[in-house]
């Protein structure tokens, strides 16, 4: 019937096409994960594609699928992947999946069709992410995902590794206040001054021993840094980066933010789906404790060869002291 239907009307419709306004053949299908609607246009060769960014292309398959990510944010927690996927999740060019699916360090066996049908539906030419924090820090996973694909384009974002660690600490005291103090656990042996590198919120900040392992699998140009402080200083410039990175036209701008003073990062002014201001959760933007001065002290004499050390792999200085 339809092709009975196309048949008798093609050339009343391409008339129509060249003489008045482009005909539009749209439908719409909602995301129930993150709550996302998608449109998903229907077209024929000389029609126009709403919202699309190329709209004289022919032979485009425009059904929304699930697809393995082009992008994925590896890292690092507490660094501000959260407001970064939130951000980038304004262009429309971009499907991101809202929750971590842990598949490279949690849930491997259960295969890439497990993982696929995790990411979001979406169309030719849309760039699907995800993001797990835990993934940098996972001996495991830059082989793993370098077998999905070799390809990828991979975004660590990083802060000071103090700072970072006092807000891993604020965020584990707040399911656990028992825990001892972070100065205790700082040190293997606070007599002797000896740092525990391996207490995971010290750990994690290790960012050149972790960006190694990345770097035996992809080259630097298919990882890149987003500078902590200054997504939360100059967000828009940090998304142009990325955007750019992407491949993508830079559409979210300085126009999409404005500075909350009270949480002390930004937030977003019309965030997709909703015409209402946005911030993020109250689990962000938590009041540190006070660390005693000395112990900051001795952890920025620790990093600071770290630090040194990754900037030269990153081909990029933080300016951390």
């Amino acid at each position: 019937m339809l092709y009975l239907w196309l048949g008798c009307c093609e050339s009343e419709l391409l008339d129509r096409s060249q003489n008045s306004q482009p005909i539009l053949l749209t439908g719409w299908y909602r995301e129930n994960k993150n709550k996302t609607v998608l449109r998903e246009t229907l077209t024929a060769p000389g029609y126009a594609v709403e919202g699309s960014v190329d709209v004289n292309s022919q032979g485009k398959d425009w059904t929304a699928t699930r697809r393995l990510p082009h992008a994925i944010i590896i890292g690092v927690k507490k660094g501000g992947t959260r407001a970064l996927l939130e951000f980038l999740r304004l262009h429309p060019d971009i499907r991101a999946l809202g929750s971590e699916p842990h598949f490279f360090d949690r849930h491997y066996t259960r295969g890439l069709s497990w993982y696929r049908s995790m990411m979001p539906k979406a169309l030719d030419g849309q760039i699907v992410m995800e993001k797990t924090p835990r993934y940098f820090v996972t001996p495991e996973t830059p082989a793993r995902i370098h077998a999905m694909s070799r390809n990828i384009k991979l975004i660590v974002v990083v802060r000071d590794p103090i700072t970072r660690a006092i807000s891993d600490y604020t965020q584990i005291i707040s399911k656990t206040p028992d825990i001892p103090s972070f100065e205790s656990l700082t040190f293997k042996n606070r007599s002797t001054g000896q740092i525990d590198s391996l207490w995971s919120p010290l750990y994690i900040g290790l960012y050149a021993k972790h960006l190694e392992r990345w770097l035996a699998h992809f080259p630097l140009t298919q990882i890149h840094f987003v500078h902590g402080e200054r997504l939360i200083s100059n967000p828009a410039g940090e998304l142009g980066r990325v955007q750019d990175f992407l491949g993508l036209q830079r559409i979210i701008t300085d126009k999409h933010f404005y500075f909350n003073k009270t949480k002390g990062f930004p937030c977003l002014k019309k965030p997709e789906g909703s015409s209402k201001p946005h911030c993020l959760g109250q689990t962000k933007g938590r009041t540190h404790p006070k660390i005693d001065p000395e112990v900051i002290r001795k952890l920025r004499d620790f990093y600071q060869p770290h630090n040194l050390e990754f900037y030269q792999m990153a081909g990029m200085d933080f300016g951390w002291q």
